[in-house]
């Protein structure tokens, strides 16, 4: 009359992928919250960072992740670029133009800042504080 009584294990694989699945929940309630995210992409005025944020956003919008807006960065001031530049920074100013073009057309009221190329990189609170002041200043 012996009594075998099967002691059950725990299984730590089932406890993680069940923790797991908990985790990806609330990560998915703060991503798709709009009060509590939303996500700003950055581009350049060319063509690569504009084709591929757009898929971004697209991507962004079939997971119903908020898309917050775009800021456009690395423009070069045509005010500060005089007739007598050389070619390629011409060249340079004409085809962001052409590029700004197509992401207003794209993009439109989703711009939230346009950021100018600066002299030196953003390196240090001073020029992060520039950086700041133009992100804030449209």
């Amino acid at each position: 009359m012996f009594s075998f009584s099967k002691k059950e294990e725990k299984d730590p694989l089932l406890d993680y992928l069940l923790g797991f699945k908990d985790r990806m929940a609330h990560a998915k309630t703060l991503l798709t919250g709009e009060a509590l995210t939303a996500f700003f992409f950055v581009t350049l005025p060319e063509n690569l960072p504009i084709t591929v944020i757009t898929r971004f956003i697209n991507w962004f919008h079939e997971f119903g992740i908020p898309i917050g807006g775009v800021i456009v960065n690395g423009v070069i001031q045509k005010e500060q670029v005089g007739k007598d530049a050389v070619e390629f920074v011409l060249n340079r100013v004409q085809m962001q133009d052409e590029h700004m073009a197509e992401i207003w057309k794209i993009f439109g009221d989703r711009v939230r800042a346009i950021v100018p190329v600066f002299e030196t990189e953003v390196k240090g609170a001073k020029m992060l504080n520039r950086t700041v002041e133009r992100l804030f200043a449209s």
